[in-house]
């Protein structure tokens, strides 16, 4: 996924790891795997922090502690 802020960079990563990376999101670039990669960290620390937001709000409650 390009962006209008695109820029090019020069980078020293592991080729073994791109290829692993690259397998398993089904990308056909390189670039487009460092690119879903770094939009699904972003994802992740999107989600832990709506979680976390979450959690602190009282409308989860342990299973355990639910009345059934």
């Amino acid at each position: 996924m390009a962006t209008k802020n695109t820029v090019r960079k020069n980078l020293r990563l592991s080729q073994a790891k791109i290829d692993r990376a690259k397998k398993i999101l089904g990308t056909s670039t390189e670039t487009e795997t460092v690119e879903q990669a770094l939009d699904l960290v972003v994802f992740r620390q999107e989600a832990l922090a709506g979680i976390a937001r979450l959690a602190g709000s009282g409308l989860l409650h342990d299973v355990d502690e639910a009345d059934v």
